[in-house]
């Protein structure tokens, strides 16, 4: 089983790369909303790493659950992958991810601040993996499941904020609270939909949103949202680094100019390799910030 569940995390999942991420979504939004409200002082420790292991832990859940989820379309159309070629079982996967949850659920329920936010986020994720019980009408229909799914980026986000508002007594409702719950929520998005856009001669049988409304208008849709998402991220790194500005608005003048080649020639490169080096760059800008305030204010 061992042998086999190490397949599947190498291949689906890589394990030390995914909780890096994990650290990464946590550490940006928690400090930089406590750097918005005037924190410096911060207090670190087990509950950060615990926080940050949710994040791991929720984002692997899903992960497996869309495994299940999906797997007479992947036994079609993806049958390499471990799963659906036998090389994993589903029961490897069942046993493992029980008990992953429940781990998470002890260490949230023992060492953390807003377990009632942590329950919203996995009965939401519980929802997600049984289709919110309209199975046939929502799998049938991208648009529903992108509105239906999508959202749990937002509410992992609200998990975060609430922990660092609890712990050092911020308000939850504030507009810096308000843009920091978007700024990871958009890129998701953003993702989430340039995946599923190729070249004319590039479709398959796999529903994709260039097939549904042609890739001309949802490459337009996905330009729209990542210059929302941008705002946010310069409204919130504004009073801390105005040359994190000027580099964010680099990066995504970049991402513009690449959006207008592939709506004049979709067959010259994949939209989401361009989508996911941009948003690298901004994630990164975004949390080299944090550092380089702490050490030379704002510059």
């Amino acid at each position: 089983m061992l042998k086999r569940l190490s397949v599947y995390f190498r291949e689906m999942y890589p394990l030390l790369p995914r909780f890096v991420l994990g650290l990464i979504i946590f550490g940006e939004i928690h400090f930089i909303i406590l750097l918005n409200h005037g924190v410096q002082s911060f207090r670190l420790g087990m509950q950060e790493l615990i926080g940050s292991f949710t994040i791991f832990s929720f984002l692997l859940w899903l992960r497996i659950a869309d495994d299940f989820k999906d797997y007479e379309l992947d036994c079609r159309l993806f049958s390499h992958r471990p799963l659906p070629s036998g090389r994993v079982y589903k029961k490897d996967l069942a046993i493992f991810v029980t008990l992953l949850i429940l781990a998470t659920v002890c260490l949230n329920l023992f060492f953390m601040n807003n377990f009632g936010f942590f329950l919203f986020l996995y009965i939401y994720g519980t929802l997600m993996s049984l289709w919110f019980f309209h199975k046939k009408k929502i799998q049938k229909s991208l648009p529903l499941a992108l509105i239906t799914h999508n959202p749990v980026q937002m509410i992992l986000n609200i998990y975060i904020i609430s922990f660092t508002c609890i712990k050092y007594h911020i308000p939850m409702f504030t507009w810096i609270n308000f843009l920091a719950a978007w700024t990871l929520y958009f890129p998701a998005l953003i993702w989430e939909i340039s995946r599923k856009i190729r070249a004319p001669e590039a479709e398959t049988e796999y529903v994709t949103y260039s097939s549904l409304f042609g890739y001309q208008k949802a490459t337009r849709f996905v330009l729209i949202l990542t210059w929302a998402d941008i705002m946010t991220n310069f409204l919130l790194v504004w009073n801390l680094n105005r040359i994190a500005v000027l580099l964010l608005l680099l990066n995504v003048l970049w991402m513009t100019w690449k959006f207008l080649q592939f709506l004049e020639d979709p067959s010259r490169f994949p939209l989401v390799d361009k989508v996911e080096r941009y948003t690298y760059i901004q994630e990164s800008l975004m949390l080299l910030t944090i550092p380089v305030y702490l050490l030379f204010g704002r510059i």
